[in-house]
């Protein structure tokens, strides 16, 4: 039996434009399901274990839909750098470090480990094309306690050599081999399919991890319209596909029976928006990284107002931060600049929006996740945002934003769950 209550200060979304706060409210876990969040403690629970955390913000889960874990090493460097010139000068040369099985474990446990201390309660994961190295990853993560998906990077065609698998044949063996060696062996951790991006796997390819996907139901994760070039080089590619999205399409790795998610999105026109939403196809909004590379300003409020699946993701380290609160707070920036340098139609990202965004939004990919309502998996993250000492009264949403602009995760984190279990 898991049961237990929280009681503090509870701020969790019920809708995208609304934050419920509770101050000295209490959100009740059963058996790792949240039974809700009450002003008053219901007698039915009066005998469950009470974790008092009074005067501190009760989060819900936070998802992070797009990251790269052997990229942490070298994030904040390189920062001035463009995406094509970013990938070849450092993120290329990183990535093939992870050969060494030494190196791997050495850097993925402190990526896991920082991992560990943020306010992330899931995450969608991009490893190397390295079989061995991928297992050491998910191995560092299922000690973390935090539920993700890891991915086995493919690529066989335009990358560097030494990381350009020598064959699709051998790419698709690797993964079969790499998937039958993890697929059971976690209970928090699992692989999803992760073809880096269309111009980094041959036709062939796709179409063998079409037919793994099907015969092992596996999500699928990649890249979509970050860049301009990037998308006039996949049309050369697939000079039958009508945009990005379809090339994905044309293969079964873009959604309906293939829960996916695609990174960035920042150029999608009308036809991939829509092909998206018939699709089911999550976008990962990875506003650091729009910034940082120069890609763009993904426009969230069109997706948004037609309801896509979306959530947010760090990038890392195309994103220097694996902070979600710095997420949240970049994605309220970036569509300011959106809207005036852009498009003055598209009005800015609320807060509000930008905190649902990553809680229930990316929380979705993974299930009933991202809320304290009634029958949603029970993922819960303690701030102390006394660690921000000010002078006048402030209410608990207002407490929530100053923590999420000021960085409270940094020092404040106090306690984390997931799926009902303590993990710090």
């Amino acid at each position: 039996m898991n049961n237990f209550v929280i009681r503090g200060d509870i701020c969790y979304s019920t809708d995208k434009a609304t934050i419920n706060t509770i101050e000295n409210g209490y959100a009740v876990c059963e058996n790792g399901i949240s039974k809700g969040v009450f002003e008053n403690l219901p007698i039915e629970y009066s005998d469950y274990e009470l974790f008092d955390y009074s005067d501190k913000l009760v989060l819900p889960a936070m998802s992070d839909l797009h990251t790269h874990a052997p990229q942490f090493a070298f994030s904040g460097l390189n920062m001035d750098a463009e995406l094509i010139e970013w990938l070849s000068s450092s993120a290329f040369l990183e990535e093939a470090k992870y050969s060494d099985l030494g190196y791997a474990q050495k850097a993925y446990s402190i990526f896991a480990d920082v991992l560990k201390n943020s306010v992330t309660t899931r995450a969608c994961i991009f490893a190397t094309l390295h079989k061995d190295a991928t297992k050491v990853l998910m191995e560092q993560l299922e000690n973390t306690g935090l539920c993700t998906f890891v991915g086995k990077v493919n690529m066989d065609r335009n990358s560097p050599d030494n990381l350009c698998e020598e064959s699709s044949d051998k790419s698709v063996e690797d993964t079969v081999l790499w998937i039958n060696e993890t697929k059971d062996k976690f209970e928090n951790t699992k692989p999803i399919l992760t073809p880096r991006f269309i111009p980094s796997c041959t036709g062939e390819l796709m179409k063998n991890l079409s037919e793994i996907q099907k015969e092992y139901n596996l999500p699928v994760q990649s890249h979509l319209s970050e860049n301009k070039d990037e998308i006039k080089w996949v049309q050369e590619l697939c000079p039958d596909s009508k945009n990005y999205g379809d090339a994905y399409d044309s293969f079964g790795l873009f959604g309906t029976d293939a829960k996916t998610v695609m990174a960035h999105c920042v150029y999608s026109s009308d036809d991939e928006v829509e092909l998206m939403k018939q699709n089911g196809v999550f976008v990962a909004h990875c506003p650091a990284s729009n910034i940082n590379l120069s890609s763009g300003i993904a426009p969230v409020r069109r997706y948004l107002d037609n309801d896509l699946k979306i959530g947010l993701g760090t990038d890392v380290a195309g994103g220097h931060s694996v902070s979600l609160f710095r997420a949240i707070a970049d994605t309220v920036q970036v569509s300011k600049l959106y809207y005036r340098l852009v498009d003055e139609n598209a009005k800015p990202v609320t807060f509000n929006e930008a905190f649902y965004l990553a809680t229930i939004g990316g929380g979705e990919f993974f299930g009933k996740v991202g809320s304290f309502e009634k029958d949603y998996e029970f993922d819960a993250v303690v701030i102390d945002d006394s660690v921000l000492p000010h002078p006048q009264a402030l209410g608990v949403h207002e407490r929530l934003q100053r923590a999420v602009y000021l960085n409270a995760d940094f020092k404040g984190i106090t306690a984390k769950f997931v799926k009902g279990k303590k993990v710090i």
